[in-house]
């Protein structure tokens, strides 16, 4: 599904983010990406999301080497791709309903495929009583649930997620990880930037490990 060889991404022509960066990710698999503040796990995410080219190396997703995309291409590849960020970005003048509905409204869903896409969503995530509700009436852990399941509507091949637990308490935590592996097992692929060792450990999937933008490691579920 995801393959780096030997990625690099330079910044300013000076800073080093990624340095001959090398591994695959399977169709279907769960997988952590881990390190210290700087590693370069932000860096990988924005890659995969087309959001930057990286400096040098070739990255593959599902068949195809997006580090040639041409720019009229980059938006229908991310259609295949969910997002989950720390701080939500949720549109806070929005309802919950609205928030999940927005990429079906990009992508063109009629009104009555996008209420029924959005429900399923909404009741995966255990919100579907709060679709009215505007994001400020939630707390924190009912905030990022929504921005799951504005992630998954449109039910992409790969999910990634960048510290999405990392405003939360360890309780809260554990909940948001049981939905990323809920969506997991029906083969979702999902890749998972996170600094909380504990919680990994308790998970047992698949571990990649960064420092100064090289994998140090590489470990598989237990």
């Amino acid at each position: 599904m995801i393959e780096f060889a030997h990625v690099g991404k330079r910044y300013g022509g000076r800073f080093e983010a990624l340095a001959d960066l090398n591994f695959t990710v399977q169709r279907g698999e769960m997988v952590f990406l881990t390190g210290h503040s700087g590693a370069g796990k932000s860096s990988v995410l924005r890659l995969l999301m087309a959001l930057e080219r990286p400096s040098r190396g070739r990255i593959v997703v599902a068949g195809h080497d997006i580090t040639s995309l041409h720019i009229s291409q980059i938006p229908f590849y991310r259609r295949q791709i969910g997002v989950v960020y720390q701080n939500h970005q949720l549109l806070f003048d929005r309802s919950v309903f609205d928030n999940v509905a927005l990429p079906l409204v990009i992508q063109g869903a009629t009104p009555q495929d996008a209420r029924r896409r959005v429900h399923a969503a909404l009741d995966k995530i255990g919100l579907l009583h709060r679709e009215k509700a505007l994001p400020i009436e939630l707390s924190g852990g009912e905030q990022q649930r929504v921005g799951i399941a504005r992630a998954v509507v449109t039910k992409p091949a790969m999910l990634l997620a960048d510290e999405p637990t990392g405003n939360l308490d360890p309780q809260l935590s554990a909940d948001i990880m049981r939905l990323f592996e809920d969506f997991n097992r029906i083969g979702t692929t999902v890749l998972l930037a996170s600094h909380d060792l504990a919680l990994i450990a308790r998970l047992r999937h698949r571990v990649l490990k960064l420092r100064d933008g090289r994998l140090i490691g590489d470990e598989e579920a237990a």
